[in-house]
C-alpha cells in the first residue's frame, strides 16, 4: 500500500466510532464504478448479523475501508438490547458484570487490533479498531483498554439491560440447592422462561458432566450456557479483506475469562492474497486449535472455504476431551465457521445443524444453510 493509501485508511478507519460514510483511497475503484464492482464485493456473517452484512455491502460499495464497514456493521447489533450475545445487554459473568470482547483485522494491511475483558463500554469493535489504528500494540486488556477506549472519547455506560439482570438472576437462583438463593415463585416473565427453555436439552442426550441440571420449569434439563457472538468479514470489489469479532463472551463466566474471539488466529483471521474466516461457539475450542488461521491455510493450501471449514471442525472433534464429548463420542458444544476466498467463494460451516449464516452480495442480503458435521433431530 502507499503512503498516501495509508494515510488515506488511517483518517478514515480512525474515525470509526463517528464516521459512516467516508471515502477510502484504498477503495477508490469501488467508489467509482460500484455497477462493475457489485458483482464482487461480498460480506458474510453469523446468523445474527444479517442487518450488519448488508450495512458493510452499501458502505463498501459507497466507497468506505473495509475494517471500517464491517465494525460498523457489527455495532447495529452491539446497540440492539435483545441480542443477549453482544455490546449492550450482553449477558454478563457469574458477578453479574458484562466484560467485552472483540478484534479487527485489516487484509491490505495485516494488521490487528483487539480488546479483551472490556467492561461499560458498548462498542468493543469500535475500541478493537482504535487499538489496531493508534498504537503499536495488538491486544489491551481489562483496565488498560477501558483507559484507552475513554482516552479516544467512548463513553461509559451500565451495560446490564433488565432483561439481562433477569436471565443472570435466575441463573444464580437456580445454580445449586445448596445456596440461599431463591427464584421468584411469581416470576412469570416469558423472555427470561423462554431463554432457559430454548437453550435446555432432555439430560439423557448428553453425557457432559457440570452441566447447569435447571430450566425454567424444573424439568430435568441440561442448561446449555449461551455463547454467542457476532462474526463480520468482507471482500471488496479489489478484492481486499477485512474482518471482525464482537462478543460479550461465555454467559456467567469466571470474570476475566477471555475467549477466542480476541485472539488473532482463533477467533478470526485475514491473508489478503487468500481469505479470511472466523467463528462463533465455544472458544476454548478455537483456542487449542487457532481454528481461523488453520482454515485460511488450508484455502492456501488449495482447499475450498466449506472444504476447509469442515476439515478444521473434524480436527477439533478429534482433539475433543471425553468431558465434553456426548453418549456418542461427538463433541458436546457448538462451533462454526464464516469463510470468504479471494476467488469469491463463501460457506458457512457448523459443528451441529441445523444453523444459518448471514450474507449481502449482488443476489442480495439473505440467510444461507450451514454445512454441519453433525445434525441434532428437531425438537
Amino acid at each position: 500500500m502507499s503512503d498516501v493509501s495509508r494515510r488515506a485508511f488511517m483518517h478514515v478507519a480512525g474515525v470509526a466510532a463517528v464516521a459512516v460514510g467516508a471515502t477510502s483511497t484504498t477503495n477508490a475503484a469501488v467508489a467509482n464504478s460500484p455497477r462493475s464492482a457489485a458483482g464482487k464485493v461480498k460480506v458474510v456473517s453469523s446468523a445474527n448479523g444479517l442487518e450488519a452484512t448488508k450495512k458493510a455491502y452499501e458502505m463498501i460499495l459507497a466507497g468506505s475501508d473495509p475494517a471500517l464497514s464491517v465494525v460498523t456493521g457489527v455495532g447495529i447489533v452491539e446497540d440492539d438490547p435483545n441480542d443477549t450475545s453482544v455490546g449492550y445487554g450482553g449477558l454478563p459473568n457469574e458477578r453479574g458484570i458484562v466484560e467485552l470482547d472483540a478484534a479487527v483485522m485489516h487484509g491490505p494491511t495485516h494488521r490487528a487490533g483487539a480488546v479483551a475483558s472490556l467492561q461499560n463500554i458498548r462498542h468493543p469493535a469500535q475500541v478493537a479498531l482504535k487499538v489496531m489504528l493508534r498504537t503499536d500494540h495488538v491486544l489491551l486488556v481489562g483496565a488498560g483498554a477501558l483507559d484507552f477506549a475513554k482516552a479516544h472519547g467512548f463513553p461509559e455506560e451500565n451495560l446490564l439491560t433488565e432483561l439481562s439482570r433477569k436471565i443472570w438472576l435466575r441463573w444464580k437462583e437456580t445454580l445449586s440447592d445448596k445456596d440461599d438463593w431463591i427464584p421468584d415463585p411469581d416470576e412469570k416473565e416469558i423472555p427470561v422462561a423462554e431463554f432457559f427453555r430454548s437453550r435446555s436439552i432432555p439430560i439423557g442426550e448428553s453425557s457432559v458432566s457440570g452441566d447447569l441440571k435447571i430450566a425454567a420449569d424444573k424439568s430435568p434439563m441440561k442448561f446449555r450456557r449461551p455463547t454467542g457472538t457476532i462474526h463480520c468479514a468482507a471482500m471488496t470489489g479489489s478484492g481486499d479483506f477485512a474482518c471482525t469479532t464482537t462478543t460479550s463472551g461465555l454467559a456467567f463466566k469466571i470474570p476475566g475469562r477471555v475467549g477466542d474471539s480476541p485472539i488473532i488466529g482463533a477467533g478470526l483471521y485475514c491473508d489478503n492474497e487468500i481469505g479470511t474466516c472466523g467463528s462463533t461457539g465455544r472458544g476454548e475450542a478455537n483456542l487449542q486449535n487457532l481454528c481461523s488461521f488453520a482454515a485460511v491455510e488450508l484455502m492456501r493450501n488449495g482447499a475450498s472455504p466449506e472444504d476447509a471449514g469442515m476439515e478444521v471442525l473434524r480436527r477439533v472433534a478429534k482433539t475433543t476431551e471425553p468431558r465434553l464429548r456426548d453418549k456418542d463420542g461427538r463433541p458436546d458444544f457448538g462451533l462454526s465457521f464464516y469463510l470468504l476466498s479471494k476467488d469469491g467463494r463463501h460457506a458457512g460451516v457448523t459443528m451441529w445443524g441445523p444453523e444459518k449464516f448471514s450474507i449481502t452480495d449482488e443476489n442480495g442480503t439473505r440467510h444461507e444453510d450451514c454445512k454441519a458435521l453433525y445434525t441434532r433431530p428437531p425438537k
